[in-house]
C-alpha cells in the first residue's frame, strides 16, 4: 500500500503540472485504477469497479476520461515521459559512465540498478510490463521515450567489450536481445508471474547474469 501511495503522490504531481489541478474525485479515479489495474491487468478491471472501489458514480469517470481505455492512457502517459524514460535512461547512466573491467560486473549492476527501480515504482511497472505487449500506443511511446535511447547506449558497451575479446563476434542487436530478454525474464517472474513465491533476489540475479554470460562469453 505504501508504493501504491508513493506513486498516485508522483503520478498526481505529473498530472497537475501537465493538465491542471485534478480534483479529489480524479484523484480518487486514478488511484482506484492504478489499484484495479496492477491487481487485475487492463482487460478484466471494468469501470463500473474502478467507480466502486474510487466511491464515485461510474458516470463520473467518463465525465473525464472518454473510455477506459483514455484513463489507461493518462496514467501512463506521464509515467512514460517523465518517470520511465528519466530513470531507465538517465538514472542508468550511473551504471553505463563507469568503467567496467567485464561486461559480467556491467550486467550485475545494471540487473541489480532496474531492481531497484521497480521496487520503488512497483504498482506503475506491473501496469506497464501488463499492458505494454497489448497496446499499440503504450508501445510507440515506450520505444519513442526508451527504447532507441537505451540501445544506442548498450550497443557501445556491447562492442567495448566486444573488442575487449569478452563477447562473442555476434551483431551487438542480438547480445542486446539476449541479454534484455534474459533479465525481463526475471523481472517477469519475480513481480508479474511468481511475486508470492519465496525469493533469493541475490541468487537469482547471479544466476541470471551467469546464464546470459555462458551464451555469450568469448572462450
Amino acid at each position: 500500500m505504501k508504493r501504491i501511495e508513493d506513486s498516485m503522490e508522483w503520478l498526481f504531481d505529473e498530472e497537475v503540472s501537465e493538465s491542471g489541478d485534478l480534483t479529489e474525485k480524479q484523484k480518487s479515479i486514478v488511484k482506484a485504477a492504478v489499484e484495479m489495474f496492477q491487481e487485475k491487468g487492463f482487460s478484466a478491471s471494468s469501470t463500473s469497479e474502478i467507480a466502486r472501489r474510487a466511491g464515485v458514480a461510474e458516470g463520473t469517470i467518463f465525465r473525464h476520461y472518454n473510455t477506459k481505455k483514455d484513463l489507461l492512457l493518462a496514467i501512463v502517459t506521464p509515467v512514460m515521459s517523465h518517470l520511465v524514460a528519466p530513470f531507465i535512461v538517465k538514472d542508468l547512466d550511473k551504471v553505463l559512465k563507469p568503467d567496467y573491467e567485464h561486461y559480467e560486473d556491467f550486467l550485475r549492476a545494471v540487473v541489480k540498478n532496474r531492481q531497484a527501480f521497480i521496487h520503488k515504482h512497483l504498482p506503475i511497472v506491473k501496469i506497464l510490463m501488463q499492458e505494454i505487449p497489448f497496446h499499440e500506443e503504450l508501445r510507440t511511446q515506450f520505444i519513442e521515450h526508451v527504447a532507441k535511447d537505451l540501445f544506442d547506449r548498450f550497443e557501445k558497451v556491447i562492442v567495448h567489450f566486444q573488442q575487449k575479446g569478452e563477447l562473442i563476434q555476434i551483431p551487438p542487436s542480438s547480445a542486446i536481445r539476449l541479454s534484455i530478454t534474459a533479465v525481463l525474464g526475471f523481472f517477469l517472474a519475480r513481480y508479474i508471474m511468481m511475486p508470492e513465491s519465496e525469493w533469493d533476489d541475490e541468487q537469482e540475479i547471479e544466476l541470471t547474469v551467469q546464464f546470459i554470460l555462458n551464451g555469450l562469453k568469448a572462450y
